[in-house]
């Protein structure tokens, strides 16, 4: 991570083993930090399964979902900039929406977790002159849900509404 972030990476995923020299390093550069909470989960979860890995495997898994949620709850605390993220290809997809909660359980405010998936993460992919936010001028790309995500994580999961360039693909108002 300390290399990538001098060398002018942009964003580092997972960021698992980040102490506090790369925290700062962080901050400095200006770099994004993707944690992939789900995917940590994922695998320690999978890791809890007989013979899910091989034995070489299994206790480094049984280790990430913690040691991750831990430096994920560090580096928000110190202020690192963040950017949702999943690496989905872990575990079942459509369940992407997971990482709003696994980020909220580590201290993360409800409305900075949204921020990280819309405002910040468009910001990271340098779109954000036309996404992220909605405002006049940008794409009409709209999600909604049933319920208040600021009281309730799991209502991320109850998508409603979605929009795409202004195209309704899903209305189940």
């Amino acid at each position: 991570m300390k290399r990538a972030i001098r060398a002018g990476a942009n964003s580092i995923e997972h960021g698992t083993y980040m102490d506090d020299e790369a925290i700062e390093l962080f901050k400095k550069y200006g770099t994004w930090y993707v944690p992939t909470l789900t995917a940590g989960a994922a695998v320690a979860d999978s890791a809890k399964k007989p013979n899910y890995y091989p034995a070489l495997v299994t206790p480094k898994a049984l280790e990430i979902g913690p040691k991750i949620r831990a430096t994920f709850a560090k580096a928000y605390k110190a202020g690192v900039k963040i950017a949702f993220g999943t690496d989905a290809g872990v575990y079942k997809h459509g369940k992407n929406w997971l990482e709003f909660g696994y980020m909220i359980g580590a201290g993360m405010k409800p409305m900075d977790a949204i921020k990280s998936a819309t405002m910040n993460a468009a910001e990271l992919l340098g779109v954000d002159a036309d996404l992220g936010s909605i405002e006049n001028g940008k794409l009409a790309d709209i999600v909604a849900i049933d319920g208040d995500p600021l009281k309730d994580s799991q209502v991320f999961g109850k998508v409603v509404f979605v929009m795409k360039d202004g195209i309704v693909y899903k209305n189940s108002y």
